[in-house]
């Protein structure tokens, strides 16, 4: 594949070696450029020679010598771009699958690119790459990564992402560390699947291979009101959540003696759910799974009680209200409760989640329709809405409600509040 050159920054690097717009890249020290990830590897070394194809088509070799973190000050066409790799498994507690019809289509994309784990921290399986893109992954360093593990079993690891080559992962694993790669792990726990001794064994085999392996995270499955046809799943209860807990907390107290880490994070959810008070930060040891939802409640507080202790400003004297998800509502009305500035009245209103169902009970999975329903008797001064709730653009909700709609349909003012601890004490001020 060539790659065309659109710009050649007059005073970059490539430029002054003759590099034009309208060439072609065809390969970079004798290695084709498939991607990205190649351009950015191989333009890393000190010594180039670039195979060009010229605009009239003629084959010339490019050297170049420059300093090792130099770039070359092109712009290349879109060919160059990480077209993501799908998704070949049929997990049995995938989110996707359960998602109701007639949403947007980019809602149902499923990937699983080891090149937007490197780039973006997205999880991935590693059942998809063949072993010659299993191979690029170790010549090009790639570290570090995310990778999904759920179970360390082989048999059970096929039985709950149904794809054979979901039994291979501990040799990936273990091929990842011995190229001196690190990547972080996540565990998405279905009871009755891979909790109890099944999440002991992958821990343990996890932990054994610290440092390459550096953290995993202990997630509790999503499941939605969309499971019809698909395999049997329960939700965690206290009781479950409480026996995972227990596990992560044996593990972590050995661990921390024996490696110098904790290692194994239960996220926030499986936390609250087994209703015991969030871990002080130093058990976070700086957050390596905070993407995972592991520590951002602890984050939170900390933000907010921060902000509460150096506010000098005197609050907008008004009321307020907080809608979010019905797991953190308990917790966010004793952070109000202990944080708020005087003279602000805040009211927190737990949203229940009837478009995927009732078992979602978290904030970022909101939905306009069920704000719109659930708040349409509120006669505060404003509504402080957690910004996660929107996609990035921040003008729609996941069931393609625009924000627009959903403040049209309120009587108080909406307010879209960032997601931090200071960002809502600001918000609770007045100040936003």
């Amino acid at each position: 594949m060539a790659h065309l050159i659109e710009e050649a920054q007059p005073h970059g690097v490539g430029y002054r070696r003759g590099l034009r717009a309208g060439d072609s890249i065809i390969a970079i020290n004798g290695e084709p450029v498939l991607d990205e990830i190649d351009y950015q590897a191989l333009t890393n070394h000190t010594r180039l020679d670039i195979l060009v194809r010229r605009a009239d088509g003629r084959e010339e070799n490019v050297r170049i010598i420059k300093a090792r973190e130099a770039g070359l000050g092109l712009k290349l066409a879109d060919t160059l771009a990480c077209r993501p790799y799908p998704c070949k498994n049929k997990c049995v507690f995938c989110f996707i699958d359960q998602m109701p019809p007639g949403m947007r289509k980019t809602l149902y994309v499923k990937d699983d690119d080891w090149r937007l784990s490197l780039m973006m921290g997205n999880y991935i399986t590693l059942t998809n790459v063949d072993e010659q893109e299993f191979q690029r992954i170790l010549r090009r360093k790639a570290s570090p990564l995310y990778i999904s593990i759920h179970t360390t079993d082989p048999e059970l690891r096929v039985k709950m992402m149904k794809n054979p080559n979901a039994r291979f992962i501990m040799d990936r694993l273990r091929a990842l560390a011995d190229a001196g790669l690190h990547f972080h792990c996540q565990i998405v726990l279905c009871p009755g699947y891979n909790d109890g001794d099944a999440l002991r064994k992958t821990l343990s085999d996890l932990s054994a291979m610290y440092p390459a392996a550096q953290s995993a995270a202990l997630v509790p499955v999503g499941l939605t009101k969309y499971r019809e046809g698909l395999a049997p799943v329960v939700p965690f209860d206290r009781e479950k959540a409480r026996a995972v807990m227990g596990i992560a907390h044996e593990f972590q107290d050995r661990l921390l003696k024996n490696i110098g880490t904790r290692f194994g994070f239960p996220s926030d959810e499986m936390v609250l759910i087994a209703g015991e008070d969030l871990p002080p930060e130093e058990e976070y040891e700086g957050y390596p799974q905070l993407e995972n939802g592991v520590g951002l409640l602890r984050k939170f507080e900390n933000g907010l009680a921060a902000a509460a202790q150096s506010n000098t400003f005197s609050p907008v004297p008004r009321r307020v209200r907080i809608p979010c998800g019905t797991s953190i509502a308990p917790v966010m009305r004793r952070w109000v409760d202990t944080y708020g500035p005087e003279g602000v009245e805040a009211t927190v209103q737990p949203i229940r989640n009837t478009f995927f169902g009732e078992t979602v009970t978290v904030t970022g999975l909101i939905t306009g329709g069920d704000l719109i329903r659930q708040l349409k008797d509120a006669d505060e001064d404003e509504i402080l809405l957690c910004g996660n709730t929107l996609r990035q653009e921040g003008d729609l909700f996941l069931d393609d409600v625009p924000l627009t709609e959903v403040q049209s349909a309120l009587k108080p003012k909406v307010t879209i509040v960032p997601n931090t601890g200071g960002d809502l004490f600001r918000a609770l001020l007045g100040n936003t």
